[in-house]
Formats: C-alpha cells, structure tokens, sequence
C-alpha cells in the first residue's frame, strides 16, 4: 500500500526551529515532484514548498521564502522540510505531497476548493501538527 508519513511536528516557541520528515513506502519518490502544503483552522490551504522532479528546481510561498528549507533523499525515500525563524502564523497541520505531474498541483493548492487529489496530487500523508507559540 502506497503511503506517506510524516514526523517532527511539535511546539515551538516563536524564532525557534523544527524538521519535519516524510517517508513514502509502497512506491519511489524519485518518480514524483515532492512537497508540502499546510492548513491552519480558520485559514487558507497552502502549498509550502515544493522541489521537481527533473532538476531538482524548489517552489517556495511568499510566506515562508528565506525560512523553510525543503530537501529529498532518493536513496531513503524521504523528504524534509527545514524550518527556521518559525513565528504564530506558521501554526498549521504540514501535509507532505507526491504529484507525478510537477509542482503545479502542490503550489496551487491556495484559494481552490478541490481536494489535492483533484488537484492532481497523487499522494499525501495524513499531516503532522506544528505549534509555534510562547
């Protein structure tokens, strides 16, 4: 059964850091554009980071360009997200994302009502709670 996992997410005090991982199991990483998106009660689904298949190419949101750090390992099968100078509003559940088509499904996940899947996300993990509060 193809699946993705996430890890890391956690409290935080605001400035502080967090790592989140992702590992995929029931298929290949190194066949799909990898990312994240994020969703906070009361606010916007956002696609936070994404990196492409053929060259390795990163998608960052306005909101967290210069902060999050996105990176994927083929040989382990896993993706992370570095996130830096974290602040109240990066608050939210962090879905890792695996879309065959390129990053457009995962950056695009703002201000539509479609599921990620039709989307064209093909897969996504069941979310990891980041807490970024005093």
């Amino acid at each position: 059964q193809a699946q993705l996992v996430e890890s890391g997410g956690g409290l935080v005090q605001p400035g502080g850091s967090l790592r989140l991982s992702c590992a995929a199991s029931g298929f290949t990483l190194d066949h799909y554009a990898i990312g994240w998106f994020r969703q906070a009660p009361g606010r916007e689904r956002e696609g936070v980071s994404c990196m492409s298949l053929n060259d390795g190419s990163t998608y960052y949101a306005d909101s967290v360009k210069g902060r999050f750090t996105i990176s994927r390992d083929n040989a382990t099968n896993t993706v992370a997200l570095q996130m830096n100078s974290l602040n109240p509003e990066d608050t939210a559940v962090y879905y890792c994302a695996a879309a065959f088509w390129g990053c457009i499904p995962i950056a695009t996940l703002k201000g539509t009502t479609r599921t990620p899947a039709e989307n064209g996300v093909d897969y996504c993990g069941n979310g990891t709670l980041v807490t970024v509060s005093s």
